[in-house]
């Protein structure tokens, strides 16, 4: 059935036209002794008629000059023979496509040509025609031209929904774009605010290992420097990764001198939220651990911006974080009551620094409108290396 209609869309008209020039053809034929009869011989008035007809079968190649061609030569034919033309319903019907096919051209100035040719030829046939009504002069040329107009008014339909799809694909190439571009700069900012934790614990690491060296006795001097090819590895990694965090620095960002934030750093983040007019609760459920230095500062991280979310897009006046406990997995889940601040797939660019937090650790994360009103954003983040 898809092919058939496939088939009907690509040749549906090529079929009509030939039906209408062949129609036309047998009216020629069979009506021979009407009064309104063309006077010439039959082989002059169907092989004529019926190529005139058939012009319109090369519209694809000539989309201009095929109806042109069969208006003009219409016109031409009705100086030989005026009763010609107007004789056969084919050839009308066949006028009626032209008219529209002129209309439907896709360079507007030959449109408009094309309605200079269709009502000029259509008031040479009608002028030709020997027993024509007075009205005639205006009301056909005018039937004709409504089906210009309405070829014209479809193509100008069709340009708009092209040019809409045309802005709809290129606002989806530049969503797209603007995504992928805050995704890599939220990894970086992630990599940047990761690289304090990695670096202190290897300084630890370092300074703990050139304590025990210095306190073995020197008949361990084989164990010595074994702890001093520790100790030199560990500041040559402390080299690179302060050099690979300056490769990711672009020249507008700040050098991080504060300490980073963690859970036990909500107190002053929920104050000035409140301070800007949003009230917040903080309800904590299950016994709170001591937490990895990663996974403390993603969820400092990850409730920080559900508040901003809350507060500069969604527009509530209320919300609620909630951090539940648990021995494997912390989850959090910050719910307000405003109008929602998602858009159409579900993820503004502020949350892509959450889902790209809660990916790092194998977490899961969820946000959208609640149950009732408002929006809400869930994570889980594993306290296990390896938790799926």
């Amino acid at each position: 059935m898809s092919r058939l209609g496939d088939l009907g869309r690509t040749y549906g008209l090529d079929a009509l036209i030939v039906l209408m020039a062949l129609l036309a053809a047998l009216e020629l034929a069979v009506r021979q002794d009407a009064e309104d009869a063309p006077q010439t011989t039959l082989w002059f008035c169907i092989p004529a008629t019926v190529l005139a007809v058939l012009t319109l079968l090369l519209r694809r190649r000539f989309p201009f000059g095929a109806p042109a061609t069969f208006w003009l030569a219409g016109a031409a034919l009705s100086f030989a023979d005026g009763r010609l033309i107007p004789f056969a319903a084919g050839v009308y019907l066949a006028g009626m496509v032209a008219a529209f096919l002129l209309g439907n051209v896709r360079d507007a100035a030959l449109a408009r040509a094309g309605l200079i040719v269709v009502v000029g030829s259509a008031a040479i046939i009608v002028y030709n025609l020997p027993d024509r009504a007075a009205g005639e002069l205006v009301f056909i040329p005018l039937l004709f031209a409504i089906a210009w107009l309405a070829g014209f008014a479809l193509h100008a339909r069709a340009e708009q929904a092209d040019a809409a799809e045309a802005r709809a694909s290129q606002a989806e190439r530049e969503r797209e774009l603007a995504a992928r571009i805050a995704v890599a700069e939220e990894r970086a900012r992630i990599a940047r605010e990761l690289h304090d934790v990695v670096a202190h614990a290897v300084s630890v690491m370092v300074l703990r290992t050139g304590a025990v060296r210095h306190g073995l006795p020197a008949d361990r001097a084989d164990d010595r420097e074994a702890l001093r090819d520790v100790e030199r590895v560990g500041r040559t990694a402390l080299a690179e990764m302060r050099r690979l965090l300056g490769a990711m620095r672009n020249g507008t960002d700040e050098v991080e001198l504060t300490p980073q934030p963690g859970l036990g750093n909500l107190a002053p983040l929920l104050d000035e939220v409140r301070g800007a007019g949003l009230a917040v609760t903080l309800h904590v459920e299950g016994d709170a651990v001591t937490l990895p230095p990663a996974i403390d500062l993603s969820a400092y991280r990850i409730v920080q911006e559900g508040l901003t979310n809350a507060l500069k897009h969604a527009h509530a006046s209320s919300a609620d974080v909630v951090l539940r406990y648990a021995p494997e997995e912390l989850r959090i889940e910050v719910r307000d009551d405003g109008r929602g601040a998602a858009p159409p797939d579900g993820l503004g660019h502020g949350l892509v620094g959450v889902r790209e937090r809660v990916t790092l650790f194998g977490g899961e994360m969820s946000a959208g409108p609640a149950g009732g009103e408002g929006f809400v954003l869930r994570t889980r983040l594993p306290l296990r290396a390896g938790d799926p």
